[in-house]
């Protein structure tokens, strides 16, 4: 297999008009990994830049309920979480500190006494059939704030890349950062755009075949996350150290 996955066996592709639909499905993937604008039917985003998105869904965009029946009517029923933990490893232990630290920086911040679950108010959804609805994804999580409702982070993880992801990813982005892994065999290929990462991990399973793990960072929405909890901290503080007033 080549870096980009291009080359698999005719075997491995849905036939018939399967295949042209998980084509049309992944091309909708490229087209929206841009500037793209709000989600059909949510609410008018922020101003100011996009960076990549999927299925038109970026840093500036709000989930909503019409988000969630437009995503499954193209991944399928989701599970829902609404307080869950945030980890934004990926790879292998070490890999955000020795190649994206700030990243490393706020997941550090965002699980913090470390070692202690901490959970957030988040709203995460999972999709593990998008097979079903001809998707070319074995996995997609995407989680959103609870309380701003921005994105924050996305996962995908498909086994084979059939209609070349990271080579239109190249074409559209140009040259990204590639670290090959010193163990594993495995290799990430990062991209950043206004704050934001994307990165095309290249991880191998148990059998040691390489698996792709796309993960999407929104920077500035984790930053403005872990600002807000922390002022409510803050808040709770100086409320517990005032002097209570006596009732006589």
């Amino acid at each position: 297999m080549t870096t980009d996955g291009r080359q698999t066996s005719p075997a491995s592709r849905p036939p018939g008009r399967a295949a042209a639909l998980a084509l049309g499905c992944l091309f909708l993937f490229i087209l929206s990994c841009g500037d793209g604008g709000e989600p059909a039917g949510g609410p008018k985003p922020r101003p100011g830049p996009e960076s990549f998105t999927f299925f038109d869904i970026g840093r500036n965009s709000m989930f909503s309920d019409s988000m969630r029946r437009e995503l499954a009517e193209r991944l399928g029923n989701d599970a829902i979480e609404y307080r869950s933990i945030i980890d934004l490893r990926i790879n292998y232990t070490g890999f955000l500190s020795n190649h994206l630290p700030e990243l490393d920086a706020i997941n550090r911040q965002l699980n913090d006494p470390p070692g202690e679950r901490v959970d957030h108010d988040v709203i995460r959804l999972m999709y593990r059939y998008a097979r079903r609805r001809n998707a070319p994804f074995d996995y997609v999580e995407l989680i959103f704030d609870g309380q701003s409702r921005r994105p924050l982070v996305f996962r995908l993880r498909f086994r084979v890349d059939e209609t070349g992801t990271v080579e239109s990813l190249r074409e559209k982005y140009g040259a990204p950062e590639t670290i090959r892994w010193k163990a594993d065999g495995g290799e990430s290929l990062v991209w950043r755009k206004e704050r934001d990462v994307l990165a095309v991990s290249l991880v191998p399973d148990q059998f040691g075949t390489p698996v792709y793990h796309i993960s999407l960072y929104f920077t500035e929405n984790l930053e403005g996350m872990v600002a807000s909890e922390q002022a409510s901290k803050n808040r709770t503080l100086r409320e517990h150290s005032q002097p209570k007033k006596s009732a006589f």
